[in-house]
């Protein structure tokens, strides 16, 4: 008689990559139903110690949003928005303004959060400026 197999639990379970980026697609999924165009993903700035930006999208009336997709399995601890500290935001101010360094006219612009969490989506429009 052979031995039922054992199966790894860790081997079903996501990769933190994995769970990210579909938490990403999500949100791009989410932002385009809200009308929204996708410029690029997961822009990022060349060398170290630059920043990335999860989406580049475009509203209708032409301003540049950047967006950071954040995820977390619970609201504990101030849930996905709150976890986007200093450090973050200016990461991602100094990508945005990477990015828009190659446009010859600099569009209106913000800075959006997509939070995933808990099986919910919130978009938090203008969640934080770049000054």
């Amino acid at each position: 008689m052979a031995c039922p197999r054992k199966t790894d639990p860790a081997a079903a379970a996501p990769t933190t990559k994995q769970a990210g980026d579909a938490a990403e697609a999500r949100a791009l999924a989410h932002l385009l139903d809200g009308g929204l165009k996708l410029l690029a993903r997961n822009y990022r700035t060349p060398g170290r110690g630059g920043g990335e930006i999860d989406l580049v999208m475009r509203e209708p009336d032409g301003t540049l949003v950047f967006v950071e997709v954040r995820q977390r399995a619970s609201r504990a601890f101030g849930g996905a928005a709150a976890s986007i500290g200093h450090a973050k935001r200016r990461r991602l101010v100094f990508a945005a303004r990477h990015y828009l360094m190659r446009l010859p006219v600099t569009p209106p612009c913000r800075f959006d959060v997509v939070s995933v969490e808990a099986g919910s989506i919130e978009w938090l429009r203008g969640a934080f400026d770049a000054a």
